[in-house]
């Protein structure tokens, strides 16, 4: 887990991009889109990467602050790690969902209501993103902060 802010932000980095790139492809996947290429797929990847930072960097004070008041045994990290995964990707989800819904209401239009389009759109994608921040994105962003990025941000120590 990061120790300072500059940890954060490139621990926050790292979770932004595995969640961005799993979510697009998924979304991909499931709504079928046959007007990708390349090119709209990389700009919608660095578009949505944007917002998802920004959201994240709101977000992520809140639900830290909501499972450090959650009654566990905080003596365990994973504790932890599942307290704030359970709180920070379902607000994650509903924000990032609305993006979603403009997204397709742009690309390719909403029949419907758009209200039932979003709980679909929720729905759906609370179903990846949970079991993905908690058994991909989340344990490869941690070795990551932890094998190439603790040791350049920790300071070193004096032996005298």
């Amino acid at each position: 887990m990061p120790s300072n802010k500059k940890e954060g932000i490139i621990f926050g980095l790292f979770m932004c991009f595995g969640m961005v790139l799993i979510m697009s492809i998924y979304n991909t996947v499931l709504h079928e889109v046959s007007s990708f290429t390349v090119g709209s797929a990389v700009l919608q990847f660095i578009v949505a990467f944007i917002i998802a930072f920004i959201v994240e960097s709101l977000v992520e004070p809140k639900a830290r602050k909501l499972a450090l008041s959650l009654p566990y045994d905080k003596s365990k990290k994973i504790n932890f790690i599942i307290a704030i995964a359970f709180c920070m990707v379902p607000a994650m989800v509903l924000i990032m969902s609305v993006y979603g819904v403009i997204l397709t209401a742009l690309m390719t239009g909403i029949e419907g209501s758009i209200f039932t389009v979003y709980l679909k759109t929720v729905g759906l994608n609370l179903i990846v993103a949970l079991p993905s921040q908690l058994l991909i994105v989340g344990p490869i962003s941690r070795w990551l902060l932890t094998k190439y990025i603790k040791p350049l941000t920790q300071k070193p120590e004096l032996n005298v």
